[in-house]
């Protein structure tokens, strides 16, 4: 089944206007985590404590995922989309008006999980393209998911430096309701290909994790690439801190603005994918991957020009993997395409706190080496799934041509 007005087509201020909303909302769980300590000396709370706030929004963001990222399948995600921005943007407000610690972390609970408006536009995006564009229009909006994940926190850091933490809450209100009345007043209404209760849906959504091999697979090529760019991002301040570095938090913050070229890889991959090179690029992706950590570890990552390489690169890789991904599952299901969303970045999300885990405990037990090594342990096996993956189709198919010539040969 297919909504109606499915696969018309985007404009390109259209697609600009998916990708610039799916950044927005997504930077809303990201901002805080330049201003921790700057919360901790207001509310007069340790540093510990205040921490709690990345760790609520880490677990609103997964719950958001699970449970209200389905929904697209079975609502209008045009007024889905905007009611999930404006309480997003009430909690903001809060945020910034907050009286106290209590308030503050239990309006980023909340705006946590309402800042999924994010996945549900990118499968609103695949469906409303053509089937030929399709690939290029997800690229396109998952650029803007993946600047927003990035700049987020450099953007934090420029307001808090100006105005103070909460004017970052502030403006990111302001954006956040204007955003709701653009989309509001842009997107289409579209009628669900499916009428589910919410109980069947979230079950349909277990469902297609177990019957859609294809989309196991490629949701574990999300778990270990995340994962590796988990741990690059995780462990690069300490790297970044201490000599023969030693930047200042500002500095540490703008070089996010390096992983900012990776982005080009979204659109890129996307066009691809729209010719059926999805295969073929997917290997020479986590090839690239693996290859960045000999570059990122080189001289214990002391070498600078070395490291912003094996950045670019890693980055590079990793989003054009995630958007391939993306482009191969919206093909299985068209009707499903949140509940496949929901499953992909799922493991994306469980990929993500792996690779944060893993990068804390390989930093305190070996240094920078230790990390480079758990980064490329994690991209080899994505990789190695992949080649598992190519063999045994070549087989399959090999298996089918001769089958094929033993009937012949019986004829």
């Amino acid at each position: 089944m297919k909504e109606l007005g499915a696969g018309k087509g985007l404009s390109s201020a259209m697609v600009r206007l998916f990708a610039l909303a799916a950044g927005l909302s997504v930077a809303n769980i990201y901002y805080a985590q330049p201003l921790l300590a700057a919360i901790a000396k207001t509310f007069g709370v340790g540093v510990g404590t205040a921490s709690l706030l990345a760790t609520l929004t880490t677990a609103g963001y997964a719950v958001g995922l699970a449970f209200v990222v389905p929904l697209g399948d079975v609502r209008d995600r045009r007024g889905l989309v905007t009611a999930l921005l404006l309480v997003t943007s009430t909690m903001l407000a809060l945020s910034a008006a907050a009286p106290s610690f209590g308030v503050l972390a239990a309006a980023s609970a909340v705006l946590a999980v309402t800042a999924v408006a994010g996945p549900i536009l990118v499968p609103f995006a695949a469906s409303l393209a053509r089937d030929e564009q399709r690939g290029a229009v997800t690229g396109t909006v998952m650029s803007g998911v993946l600047l927003g994940v990035l700049l987020a926190r450099t953007a934090g850091g420029v307001i808090a430096g100006i105005g103070g933490w909460r004017a970052v809450y502030g403006v990111a209100a302001v954006l956040t309701i204007g955003l709701a009345g653009a989309l509001w007043r842009t997107l289409p209404s579209l009628q669900p290909a499916q009428q589910l209760g919410y109980g069947r849906l979230l079950a349909s959504a277990m469902e297609l994790a177990r019957t859609e091999p294809v989309l196991r697979l490629r949701s574990a090529f999300g778990f270990f690439g995340f994962a590796t760019f988990s741990v690059f991002w995780t462990s690069i301040a300490f790297l970044l801190v201490r000599p023969p570095y030693s930047f200042g938090e500002a500095t540490i913050g703008l070089f996010a603005l390096v992983g900012v070229a990776g982005a080009s890889a979204a659109k890129l991959t996307g066009r691809l994918t729209d010719r059926g090179g999805d295969q073929a690029a997917t290997g020479v992706l986590l090839a690239l991957l693996v290859a960045s950590w000999a570059v990122i570890a080189f001289d214990g990552g002391h070498e600078l020009i070395l490291l912003i390489a094996g950045v670019v690169l890693l980055d590079f890789a990793v989003q054009g993997a995630h958007v391939t991904n993306l482009s191969v599952i919206y093909r299985l299901r068209p009707e499903a395409r949140s509940r496949v969303t929901t499953v992909y970045m799922t493991s994306v999300f469980l990929g993500g706190m792996a690779g944060s885990a893993a990068s804390g405990a390989a930093l305190a037990a070996g240094g920078w080496s230790a990390v480079a090594l758990s980064g490329a342990g994690f991209g080899s096996a994505a990789l190695l799934l992949w080649i598992a993956q190519t063999v045994m189709s070549h087989r399959r198919g090999h298996a089918h041509t001769l089958s094929g010539a033993d009937m012949v040969a019986q004829q």
